[in-house]
């Protein structure tokens, strides 16, 4: 596979197929987020494309915290809005819309869940620096990458670029059909 394959975003046009009946049964978000999400945590879905793990998370936080979804693209961000008009998540779901080179959120967070989007990154180095400046002391960094696109070596090249700005893993959670790895902030420090 090319560089440029591997760092291709997946199009808006083909967001349908993230949401499919099936990848909710392979790919429960409440099965695979509830041992890290509590009640009033903020938690980031970092490339929320549109919304799967979102709308399921905000439902996890019952009346208290907040999601941001954020997306490099408005087109996948117009799909959550979509969803969540007229509902109580209109309130709990706060969109944001991701810079090219740069995530751009400012709030401390107290979970980031990266699905099967840091190979869409270039630079994951500057990835990794800007989420620690925004992860809370001893909040979570959940990353998953689909096994079918990224091979072993480049996901434990991605595990040790997070560890080298401070991160330290603590749990290889098993999905289907994917590599994953929880990892904790345990000193937070700005950049």
């Amino acid at each position: 596979m090319r560089a440029e394959e591997k760092t291709r975003i997946c199009p808006v046009e083909r967001a349908g197929g993230l949401e499919h009946s099936f990848r909710r049964l392979l790919q429960n978000p409440r099965r695979i987020l509830k041992p890290y999400v509590s009640q009033g945590m903020t938690v980031l879905d970092l490339g929320c494309g549109p919304g799967f793990f979102s709308l399921e998370l905000a439902s996890m936080l019952f009346d208290s915290g907040k999601v941001i979804a954020s997306d490099v693209q408005e087109g996948m961000l117009d799909k959550v809005r979509q969803k969540i008009a007229g509902t109580a998540f209109e309130s709990k779901i706060q969109l944001h819309r991701c810079r090219e080179k740069s995530i751009g959120v400012t709030e401390q967070v107290d979970l980031i869940l990266a699905f099967y989007m840091v190979h869409e990154v270039p630079n994951k180095d500057r990835l990794f620096g800007e989420l620690k400046s925004i992860l809370k002391q001893n909040g979570k960094i959940f990353i998953a990458e689909p096994s079918f696109r990224v091979p072993k070596q480049d996901f434990e090249e991605t595990v040790e670029k997070a560890k080298s700005v401070g991160f330290k893993e603590i749990k290889r959670p098993k999905l289907l059909f994917s590599r994953s790895v929880v990892l904790v902030n345990p000193n937070h420090n700005h950049f």
